[in-house]
């Protein structure tokens, strides 16, 4: 699938899970750059196992997106180099068949229909997501101001209360406090 705005070595991606976070984003897909607030309608979020297996990374269910005709997700319209796209597929775990990419047609605050890539999680049991990963999302629905009625519907997402390390939380918590550092 040719990546969505493909002209000029740049697509956009559009983020409604852990990657609305700008320093998980930036771990491994250093050109991501914020495009716009967005709205995906007719789809709902989820939380799920990829085949029954709990996220190695997150110890729980991780994020995806199912339709759902009247349901809504707000999101991120990252503006990113077509040279991260192999980088965001690893992320997502693509190779693995865990997430596939996506084209979603979503609406910005100011009116715009953006085709953007998305990714969608195949072949999932439904499971409730680590506190830590529910973290992120709200972390970064917060940081980029995302609507403040879908903000308290993140809030309110039950978790599996796993309480344990997650490696990559420190990472993203380390990050976050380099750049507090660097801008004091």
């Amino acid at each position: 699938m040719e990546p969505a705005g493909g002209g000029g070595g740049c697509f956009l991606y559009y983020a409604y899970g852990s990657n609305l976070l700008r320093e998980r984003l930036l771990l491994s897909n250093p050109s991501a750059a914020l495009c716009a607030l967005a709205r995906l309608q007719d789809f709902k979020l989820e939380f799920g196992h990829h085949q029954g297996r709990t996220s190695s990374v997150w110890h729980g269910g991780t994020a995806t997106i199912v339709e759902s005709p009247g349901d809504e997700v707000w999101g991120i319209v990252w503006k990113m180099n077509t040279s991260n796209l192999s980088s965001l597929d690893k992320q997502e775990g693509v190779e693995d068949g865990i997430y596939v990419p996506i084209e979603v047609n979503v609406h910005t605050q100011a009116g715009k229909v953006l085709t953007c890539r998305s990714y969608q999680m195949k072949d999932y049991v439904c499971g409730p997501p680590s506190p830590q990963y529910k973290r992120v999302i709200c972390m970064g629905a917060k940081q980029n101001g995302l609507p403040a009625d879908y903000q308290n519907k993140l809030e309110a997402i039950e978790t599996n209360n796993y309480a344990g390390p997650v490696p990559i939380m420190e990472e993203i918590e380390a990050a976050i406090k380099a750049k507090k550092i660097n801008s004091a």
